[in-house]
């Protein structure tokens, strides 16, 4: 039978019980190993990547979460949720490891957790098992009596750092300086600001101030239809492999997407370009989706002819193309969810989600594209024994990292978050 998870995989594989290989060992040990070294995403998909040295780091976990067995903190997490019943609703993200998920009270993608952070007036406090960006905007949708709380400070997103507000700000800058700000006879603007759900409060309150708009991944599409019915062209980030996939099914050509380099004048492109551009792109990317690529695809089709090939948006252009479909995370579950023949699947987004949805569904034949296994970095930031830790202390009356977002930058990211739900996907 298969296991649901990953970490159950990872150990086995750094025990030498298993012939799969993951692309660090040292996965296989607890969180808090990393918290006391230098300001890092930890090993997994985002280890090499560049982090900002005012990343939030996590403070200590008292030892008796550290040491405590799988199923003590299970029972000590159920304990705790028993005791505070409703004024606690724990939001897990789909790329959580499974000892998480199975504690959530709601499962979801970005879009679906954005509308869950509104949808529990009753509770006193939102544990949400995701990454910073995701609290953050709970803590701008939730009400104001309502605490929200991430319970590793280091869960971050390397794509979400991979644009900062200084850096869009001088960019847009430029930007304006060369179009302008006139309006076109059909009242389009010359350009709006559209960022990812993976990008700081701070830049979807730029997008909220500028006219601009959030998307995620699952209305991705709509999102860039509302933006075109308002601008003669986007302002896309952080991530360019989600703007260039979608855009390019709208219609888009290659060449009216130039990418944008930070802190390069125009951003290492030139007047022209720009002027001819429908939809600009930043440079930015996912690292858990760039680890997958077309040999992938044509070893899974060679080994499993007939093959259905499932991958998300976020994965470089190539390897959207060279699959039968592209979707959200959402999509991706629904399409095996709605399979009424055994069927095989090779996926390509984040491997606890994929492992979870094999467990889930054991008629099919699902695995992911990459052989490595190889989580995302800070989603794996997510222990139960800071869940377990961060429960235990509302219990005791106590809130612990909890995320709050200065009303400042709050009030125009929530415009921008609207926006974004009421664009629901198709």
């Amino acid at each position: 039978m298969t296991t649901a998870s990953v970490n159950e995989r990872i150990q086995l594989i750094v025990k030498g019980q298993s012939k799969e290989s993951t692309c660090s060992p040292s996965l296989a040990k607890g969180p808090w190993e990393f918290d006391g070294g230098p300001v890092a995403y930890g090993p997994g998909a985002s280890s090499e990547d560049v982090i900002p040295s005012n990343s939030p780091k996590q403070g200590a976990l008292p030892d008796e979460y550290k040491t405590a067995t799988d199923e003590e903190l299970h029972e000590r997490i159920r304990a705790a949720k028993k005791t505070l019943g409703e004024k606690v609703v724990i939001l897990g993200h789909f790329y959580q490891r499974d000892e998480i998920v199975q504690h959530a009270d709601y499962l979801g993608d970005s879009f679906q957790l954005a509308n869950a952070a509104k949808a529990h007036p009753e509770a006193e406090a939102i544990v949400f098992c995701g990454v910073h960006f995701m609290a953050e905007t709970a803590d701008i949708l939730s009400a104001d009596n309502q605490a929200v709380i991430l319970p590793n400070l280091a869960a971050g997103c390397s794509m979400a750092d991979m644009a900062d507000i200084d850096s869009v700000t001088q960019c847009w800058d430029e930007l304006t300086a060369l179009y302008g700000t006139e309006a076109d006879e059909n009242g389009r603007v010359p350009i709006i600001p559209v960022t990812y759900m993976n990008s700081s409060a701070a830049l979807k309150g730029f997008c909220g101030e500028n006219g601009g708009i959030v998307c995620t991944s699952s209305n991705a599409e709509i999102v860039l239809k509302w933006a075109f019915e308002r601008g003669q062209r986007v302002l896309f980030f952080p991530d360019q492999h989600l703007g260039r996939n979608t855009a390019k099914a709208m219609g888009v050509s290659l060449e009216q997407m130039p990418l944008w380099h930070g802190r390069k004048q125009l951003g290492g492109n030139t007047a022209e370009q720009l002027m001819d551009s429908k939809v600009i792109l930043w440079n930015g990317f996912c690292s858990v989706h760039k680890r997958f690529n077309v040999g992938q695809i044509e070893k899974a089709r060679a080994e499993f002819p007939g093959v259905r090939v499932i991958v998300h948006p976020e994965c470089p252009m190539e390897v959207v193309d060279a699959a039968d479909e592209a979707g959200s995370t959402d999509y991706i579950r629904k399409a095996v969810a709605a399979a009424t023949e055994p069927t095989t699947f090779a996926i390509g987004t984040e491997i606890n989600m994929v492992q979870r949805l094999a467990a889930q569904y054991p008629q099919h034949n699902i695995f992911c594209l990459d052989p490595v296994v190889c989580p995302c970095s800070t989603m794996y930031r997510i222990h139960p024994g800071y869940l377990a830790w961060v429960l235990e202390r509302l219990v005791a009356g106590e809130t612990v990292n909890q995320i709050v977002v200065d009303e400042s930058v709050a009030a125009d990211a929530r415009v921008a978050l609207e926006r974004m739900l009421a664009a629901k996907p198709l």
